[in-house]
């Protein structure tokens, strides 16, 4: 396979591993699927719940841990492939943890959970890749058109993620229960059109990279049969060796079946695809769990009203807590039986 370039930059496989909060996705991780070519991305969404003064001081300890999660993932790359972030324009650090990245040498800043329109103000030209997650090609035309008007800059690459995406989702909760989000290939061929007249204004290949329900090279091949350059990839990346995340979360998904996965309300204000846990079975009972601890994670969190703690749920689940965790999960984790490595898994993929 040659080498995919993205703006003066090169990946040998066009695969990214998308990030994973709380604490999922970091330095092994990350670190491991660069090593192999790709892309491998360090969700910056309280990344830094393992230092000791977290619980007091939450901001200086994320941007702590973020310099020091980026440095460790490049030592393991050995100098292969990207090293990204998966940074959300909901939290409050957004623009202190894309800044603090990008002083630290992060190759890629990939954004969602909310349109990035500010994006480019973050990243000085030339430091670092930008690319938005979109779930449709409107998302995809205000995001450009809003940068190319207050920036003259343009998407290095784009992120796709269909409905069937774990996690954070681009789509209404009525649509996801109903099934009318159509599925990640019909929204790929719109977005491929879009991206189109802005390759030809710029004279340059903005990639796209289609994620949500990708599992394996058939997937794969029909979503660069359709125009994707690459795709992004995440559930299948728990049951690695190399994830960051407890072997009790690894043992979670991988004991999970269809029939476990939920869409569920987030505190961030957007539908997510979540495991049917305890957590949310108390919830669904009572209506709200009552936050004990803020660590300021939301810009629209209000303590007193959010349904629950969504950084709690997240650490908890990363510990592999089963009755307090929050487990997000792609739509094929019934899929995920059991234990492999990164490598082993770049390989079955076909790169």
């Amino acid at each position: 396979m040659s080498l995919l370039k993205i703006h003066g930059k090169e990946i040998k496989i066009p695969l990214i591993q998308g990030g994973m909060g709380v604490g999922v996705s970091l330095e092994k991780l990350a670190g491991a699927v660069a090593k192999c070519g790709g892309i491998g991305c360090i969700s910056t969404a309280d990344c830094g719940y393992r230092e000791e003064d977290f619980m007091k001081a939450p901001e200086e300890a994320n941007l702590r841990a973020l310099r020091k999660e980026i440095q460790k993932a490049k030592e393991i790359s050995e100098g292969m492939g990207l090293i990204a972030i998966n940074a959300m324009v909901a939290t409050q650090q957004y623009a202190e943890a894309v800044k603090t990245a990008v002083k630290n040498g992060v190759d890629a800043v990939i954004s969602g959970a909310g349109l990035p329109l500010d994006l480019p103000e973050h990243v000085p030209l030339g430091e670092a890749l930008i690319a938005p997650i979109v779930s449709s090609d409107r998302a995809f035309k205000v995001i450009a058109k809003s940068w190319e008007r207050n920036y003259n800059r343009y998407p290095d690459f784009v992120v796709l993620e269909g409905p069937e995406a774990g996690g954070h989702l681009g789509f209404k909760e009525k649509e996801l229960l109903e099934g009318s989000c159509g599925n990640v290939t019909d929204i790929l061929k719109k977005l491929v059109e879009a991206v189109k007249p802005y390759e030809e204004a710029i004279g340059r290949k903005i990639p796209i990279f289609a994620a949500g329900g990708i599992w394996d090279k058939a997937d794969i091949d029909e979503a660069r049969d359709l125009g994707a350059s690459g795709v992004q990839m995440a559930t299948r990346f728990i049951a690695t060796e190399e994830c960051d995340a407890s072997q009790e979360y690894k043992d979670t998904l991988i004991n999970a079946s269809s029939q476990d996965v939920r869409i569920i309300h987030s505190p961030v204000g957007m539908p997510g695809r979540a495991l049917f846990t305890p957590l949310i079975k108390r919830l669904e009972e009572s209506g709200r769990i009552p936050p004990t601890h803020c660590s300021r994670c939301i810009k629209t969190c209000n303590p007193g009203q959010v349904p629950y703690c969504i950084t709690k749920a997240l650490i908890e689940a990363v510990k592999g807590n089963y009755e307090e965790g929050l487990f997000f999960t792609g739509s094929n984790v019934e899929k995920l039986t059991g234990m492999t490595t990164v490598p082993e898994l770049v390989k079955e993929l076909g790169f």
